[in-house]
Formats: structure tokens, C-alpha cells, sequence
């Protein structure tokens, strides 16, 4: 299998749009595709949801490896559309001679298997799930720890409608953390919540954002939803995504080395984007820190080396 060399681990974002595919001139930077994102390391590929945007991988893969096998785990956050429309389109799922693990949590009253199995069925696709000639592996997730290979995966419950995880990914050149969606715990979607009196909400969202900031804690890269603005956000709560200050915000408590605003809004096109970055940015120099803020963009490489 090609790899990248030992101690880097190489990041490639394929989809970095929430909610719908959104291919205009107005989004060539940043890039129209939803969730997805291709990670190297440790003779290992992983691939963080599959969004339109892993259709794209697939081409990539199947030119690189032509006539190799191809061997590659996939790890979903959650089951929302923008997220898993991209399976029925991957390449490389169609080849006899690749393997494919995919793994992620149940839903809320749906197994995982069914969740993957779902999109591909008749009457919303014309081949289904079990047909595919690679072998697919589809397996949910028990734990909240676990491994790829040499790869440690950490997995936490985030703030998102349904049932939605982040994963933490620690290599031997350090550790990524991909919290896609999720809303400041100022909304609480957990079924918790209901029945809660104000002040139990109130203590209950107060230690959840103090354990999330210690499953973050010291990350070198950090991708986190940010698809509205300040502005924006409060005409959302409840929706499930969050904004520019609440990712710096949780950034600057996590201390994270770099942050990448991700699941950028449909109706942003990269003036917008390049506006928010900046805003981030701003805020992050308020702070008197030195955290490495950016857009997260289609097409764009990150190394990280040890």
C-alpha cells in the first residue's frame, strides 16, 4: 500500500460544505461538496464521513492504486444526508478486489447496518448495499475507544440532532479532532434534556462542554463546525451547527494548535467564508493567543510531521 512517510500524517479535504452540495462559481475556493475528509497515517487510509465529496476520493484512489487493492476504513459522525450521499458513488466499492471497513454508532431507532443499507434501497437507488462487489465491512461501533491499525480513535457524543459523534484521531505525528456538526451546549438536543428544569440544563450543559473541551484538549488540528455566523446563530438555535465565536471560543479552551472552520453554509460563497476566517482570526488575536486559524478548502493538503 503507498503511504506517507513514517511520522507524517497527511490530511485531504474532499467535501467541506453542510447541508447540500452546492456546485457555483461562487464556491470554487472553499468547494460546493458535503462532508468529507481523507486521512494517511501510520499505513493506514481513513476516511471521515462520506459526503459528496468521497465520490471525488474514489476517482483519486482507483487512479492511484489502479490494478492494487485498495484497503480503507470509513468512520461516520451520523446519518444525516449530507454526510452519507456519497457512498452509493465510491468507486471503489464497485471492485471485487478492495476492502472497505465502515464503521459508526446506531441511531436512535435505527442500527447502524440499516443506516448504510437505507440510501441504497428501492426505490432511491437502483443497486443496493449488498450487491456492491468489494468487500464491505460494516460493523457499528460499542466503544468510545478504539483502533485502525496502529491509529487511536477517541469518540464522543457532540451536540447534534439524533445521534452524532466526533472523532479524535491520534498518529505518530499527532493527534486530528473532527467535530463536523455540532451546536454550543447553550442548546441542548440530548433527550436529556427533556423534562429538565432550567437549572439542571443549565449544570447539565455546563459539563458537557467541560468534558468536550478535555476530549479536545492540546489537538494539533482541530476541525470544527462553524457554518453560521454570530448574527446568523441566533435565528438557528436549536439547528444544530455553530458559529464563528463559539468554535474560537471552544478552540481557545481546548488549546488547539490549529483550527479549521468546516461545514461551511450553503448560502456562503468564499467572500463570505474569507470574511468569517477573519473574523476568527480577529477574536483569536482579542485572546492574545497564537492558534492557527483557516477555512477548511476543498482540495487542500495538510501535513502534519513529528
Amino acid at each position: 500500500m503507498p503511504s506517507v512517510p513514517a511520522l507524517t500524517t497527511l490530511l485531504r479535504f474532499w467535501g467541506t460544505r453542510g447541508s447540500i452540495s452546492v456546485p457555483e462559481p461562487g464556491t470554487l475556493h472553499y468547494g460546493g461538496n458535503t462532508t468529507c475528509v481523507e486521512v494517511r497515517a501510520d499505513d493506514e487510509i481513513i476516511a471521515l464521513d462520506a459526503g459528496s465529496g468521497i465520490r471525488c476520493l474514489g476517482i483519486a484512489l482507483e487512479k492511484e492504486f489502479q490494478s492494487e487493492p485498495i484497503r480503507l476504513s470509513l468512520l461516520i459522525t451520523h446519518a444525516h444526508w449530507d454526510h452519507i450521499q456519497g457512498l452509493p458513488f465510491f468507486a471503489p466499492a464497485y471492485d471485487k478486489k478492495n476492502e472497505i471497513r465502515v464503521r459508526g454508532y446506531d441511531g436512535v431507532e435505527m442500527s447502524f447496518a440499516e443506516i448504510m443499507a437505507e440510501p441504497m434501497k428501492a426505490p432511491f437507488f437502483p443497486i443496493a448495499m449488498r450487491e456492491l462487489s468489494a468487500k464491505v465491512d460494516i460493523k457499528k461501533l460499542t466503544e468510545m475507544e478504539f483502533c485502525v491499525g496502529k491509529v487511536q480513535v477517541r469518540a464522543r457524543f457532540v451536540n447534534h440532532p439524533g445521534i452524532c459523534a466526533g472523532y479524535r484521531l491520534f498518529t505518530s505525528a499527532g493527534s486530528i479532532a473532527f467535530l463536523p456538526d455540532h451546536e454550543p451546549y447553550r442548546f441542548l438536543h440530548s433527550a436529556r434534556a427533556n423534562g429538565m428544569t432550567p437549572e439542571q440544563a443549565e449544570k447539565t450543559a455546563a459539563e458537557e462542554r467541560i468534558a468536550l473541551v478535555e476530549f479536545l484538549r492540546g489537538s494539533d488540528i482541530l476541525i470544527l463546525d462553524a457554518q453560521y455566523t454570530d448574527t446568523e446563530y441566533e435565528s438557528h438555535v436549536g439547528w444544530g451547527h455553530g458559529s464563528v465565536s463559539s468554535a474560537v471560543s471552544l478552540a481557545l479552551a481546548a488549546e488547539v494548535r490549529r483550527l479549521l472552520l468546516f461545514h461551511h453554509d450553503p448560502s456562503h460563497d468564499d467572500a463570505k467564508v474569507d470574511a468569517m476566517v477573519d473574523e476568527a482570526r480577529r477574536l483569536v488575536r482579542e485572546n492574545g493567543k497564537e492558534i492557527e486559524v483557516d477555512g477548511a478548502r476543498e482540495g487542500e493538503e495538510v501535513v502534519l510531521s513529528n
